[in-house]
């Protein structure tokens, strides 16, 4: 009866970690390609329907209404949630993710730097430094999984 037990407690263990949490549209993790490798699939392309795996590098504190995910050369992309339809839990910084939507390149104007700057608990004297528009490569999720 013991190893009954043990072994039920271990099987549902083993499920509990290998648990997805999913948001906005239920996507699944096949053909996913690594986020750092996004850049090199878009080439010249302006924007491109894809699925992307990495991992998080930020979170919106006030409302987990954006996250930033590793890209290969240090730098980060922004995910928006499509529509505004559902967000992501403050607490995923450092999890795997997978999302489904279209990436873009796009210009961030000095107004939405420094809202996502405020969003993401910087100080004031950090959010004064941002002054011009700047390029990134952005994303929007119709669904997010949370490995």
């Amino acid at each position: 009866m013991k190893s009954v037990f043990t072994l039920l407690l271990c099987l549902s263990l083993a499920s509990y970690a290998s648990a997805q949490e999913h948001f906005g549209k239920k996507i699944n993790d096949k053909k996913a390609i690594a986020a750092a490798e996004l850049p090199d699939k878009m080439g010249s392309k302006e924007k491109m329907d894809t699925k992307v795996t990495g991992t998080v590098e930020s979170v919106c504190q006030a409302k987990g209404c954006w996250m930033k995910m590793k890209l290969d050369n240090g730098e980060t992309m922004r995910v928006t949630f499509k529509d505004y339809g559902f967000f992501v839990p403050k607490d995923i910084v450092g999890k795997t993710v997978v999302a489904e939507g279209l990436a873009q390149k796009s210009v961030i104007s000095v107004a939405d730097q420094q809202h996502y700057a405020e969003d993401a608990g910087k100080s004031k004297e950090e959010i004064a430094k941002i002054t011009e528009p700047k390029q990134e490569l952005t994303f929007v999720a119709d669904g997010v999984i949370v490995k």
